[in-house]
């Protein structure tokens, strides 16, 4: 079984049309203001409306109602990926409430940092380990930075779990081999800069996750 890919930050149709093509899993939009992956909820409905085969996920951090209210009024999401400091008991409730699939993303730098997925494994439907952010940096995650991978090895969950944080088409392979992740996460890995997405790049690294 080959690995699960998603491609996150989407905002352009070539873009998603080179993701699609290449056989992504999930497309990734980005609902957090003050990353230059943005969309608004109508640019999403206009963006996702013919999607097919792919499952849709929404970013979010912290996000109140109804932010939730607003995008999930326009966009039909198979997924909502949360980036910020959420409880257990706010992703229970949004999950209950909405009625959608929910992810938790875990920083890690650290083995010991993997000890916060067990608080989220009642509740959340998916696990994402993401590199801990710079301290200086002004976003939760899209910061081409990676973690020891080998941390996760033999790393075992009652959810599924994706593997994100510095992934490239150059070492995705690798990340798979040493992580043992089924499924991958990129977004400013397949970039030509920050928010604009390069089509090579996405077709590039899904060959590269799948190959391996």
């Amino acid at each position: 079984m080959s690995v699960a890919v998603k491609i996150c930050g989407l905002n352009d149709e070539d873009a998603i049309d080179a993701a699609l093509e290449a056989g992504a899993d999930y497309l990734g939009f980005v609902f957090f203001a003050k990353s230059p992956r943005a969309v608004t909820a109508e640019q999403a409905a206009e963006l996702t409306q013919f999607i097919e085969g792919a499952h849709k996920v929404g970013l979010f951090v912290d996000p109140d109602d109804s932010l939730l209210d607003e995008v999930l009024a326009h966009v039909r999401l198979d997924l909502l990926q949360f980036h910020g400091a959420e409880t257990p008991e706010r992703l229970a409730a949004i999950r209950a409430e909405y009625g959608v699939p929910v992810m938790k993303v875990i920083p890690v730098s650290t083995a010991a940092d993997l000890s916060a997925a067990e608080t989220f494994a009642d509740v959340v439907d998916w696990l994402l380990f993401d590199a801990k952010p710079p301290k200086d940096a002004a976003l939760p995650g899209g910061n081409a930075v990676s973690f020891d991978w080998t941390i996760l090895k033999g790393f075992t969950s009652k959810v599924p779990w994706m593997l994100a944080g510095g992934l490239t088409p150059a070492n995705v392979a690798e990340a798979v081999k040493v992580s043992g992740a089924k499924a991958v996460d990129v977004s400013s890995g397949v970039e030509s800069s920050p928010g604009s997405k390069d089509p090579d790049k996405i077709r590039a690294f899904v060959a590269a996750a799948k190959g391996a």
